[in-house]
């Protein structure tokens, strides 16, 4: 099942979960199931209100704890000590590690000993804890977003009045594709970035699919402008694609024979920490006939500007060429499962016959071979083999 999440007024948790509810998840279900964390003194409190002649679901999380400061690793032992499902409980890290990795950047503190103020509270807790049980309730197997707008202005928070969208915001939202509005409000939340941000594997335009339910969940402010809501569109990928995925690239090119080839490797560690997708070294004759290379760099369309101008800065060459390409690509989704060597992350990629492999990380290989002192090779083998057994069990 695919969720698109359509972000034409920003995001936060409560828009998140009354997108849920709209959707058709049980408000009680959820309060049960949110009950199951050792949390105490909350409740859901759901209506139905209208925004521009659309009528959506509202959520507000009711409770009389007020200014709760609680840690990232309080929050950690909190989420697993519940008896919620491993997926979960990892997703649910994954959101607030986002919020915590912003705030100790910020703050200039480790991670772990982080302090959250708004986003420690019980209602924090409960927007991000629901969404995730919500996903899974759906049986949401991939997100995708729209760009995310944000708004313009000044907002009162626990550290004082700060710009709008707020620094933990952006921070959350580096590498995502963003635009800037005119409405003088927070449209995005750290709570709704952190949750966009770590759901969906990628932000575009509506992909083809065909649509089976809508949910709009309601923000609580009234604008002039525009329906304050978050829209959810769920149903199944279009018969068309199949389980195809098809996005819009750009490709960086340019041809160098004047430069260090000791350089090409750093040049290529840095773009793709500056979020290429791909980078390629492709062995050229220039003029003159003088041997060079062509860089080519993969990248969103929302990470050109960074990655043209490491290229500019980082070789000797005096321009580039882009152009933007169409890309397909077979579903595929981050996973984490349980293997002799502990925890490992793969790719689960489906293909268009409805079967699906596994295809372990290289990092996460990487890794476990060096600390075990095993043949990286060996790894690969053991965690595939492990992963068909569990598929025929």
């Amino acid at each position: 099942m695919l969720a698109y999440f359509d972000c034409f007024s920003g995001i936060s948790g409560d828009m998140t979960l009354g997108a849920c509810i709209d959707l058709g998840v049980p408000a009680e279900w959820l309060k049960d199931s949110l009950a199951k964390l050792p949390l105490t003194d909350f409740d859901l409190a759901v209506s139905s209100v209208e925004r521009n002649g659309i009528s959506a679901k509202h959520v507000h999380v009711q409770t009389s704890e007020h200014h709760h400061h609680r840690r990232f690793s309080d929050i950690v032992s909190l989420i697993e000590k519940s008896p919620l499902s491993r997926w979960a409980k990892e997703k649910s890290i994954l959101i607030f590690d986002k919020i915590a990795t912003s705030e100790s950047g910020i703050h200039g503190c480790d991670k772990m000993s982080v302090h959250f103020h708004e986003v420690g509270g019980i209602d924090a807790i409960v927007d991000i804890v629901g969404t995730v049980l919500c996903m899974e309730y759906l049986n949401i197997e991939t997100v995708i977003a729209s760009k995310i707008p944000l708004g313009t202005g000044f907002v009162k928070c626990e550290h004082g009045t700060l710009p709008v969208p707020a620094p933990a915001t952006v921070s959350i939202l580096k590498g995502v594709p963003v635009y800037g509005t005119d409405i003088p409000y927070e449209l995005v939340t750290p709570t709704g970035a952190a949750i966009v941000s770590t759901l969906a594997q990628s932000f575009e335009a509506l992909p083809d699919m065909v649509v089976e339910k809508i949910g709009y969940g309601a923000g609580t402010r009234e604008i002039d402008s525009r329906p304050n809501l978050l829209r959810i569109l769920t149903g199944a990928v279009s018969s068309a694609v199949g389980i195809l995925k098809e996005d819009r690239t750009v490709m960086i090119e340019a041809s160098i024979d004047d430069m260090n080839p000791e350089i090409y490797g750093y040049l290529m560690d840095r773009l793709f920490e500056d979020g290429a997708l791909d980078v390629y070294l492709i062995p050229i004759f220039m003029k003159k006939n003088r041997p060079g290379t062509m860089v080519q760099v993969l990248c969103s369309i929302d990470r050109k500007e960074t990655l043209i101008r490491r290229v500019l800065s980082e070789t000797t060459t005096l321009g580039v060429r882009f152009y933007e390409m169409d890309r397909r690509m077979l579903a595929r989704q981050a996973d984490r499962v349980q293997t002799r060597f502990g925890m490992v992350t793969v790719k689960k990629v489906g293909d268009q016959k409805n079967r699906t492999r596994w295809v372990p990380e290289y990092e996460a290989c990487k890794a476990i071979a060096l600390e075990k002192g095993l043949p990286l090779r060996e790894v690969y083998e053991t965690i595939l083999r492990e992963l068909r057994n569990g598929d025929d069990s």
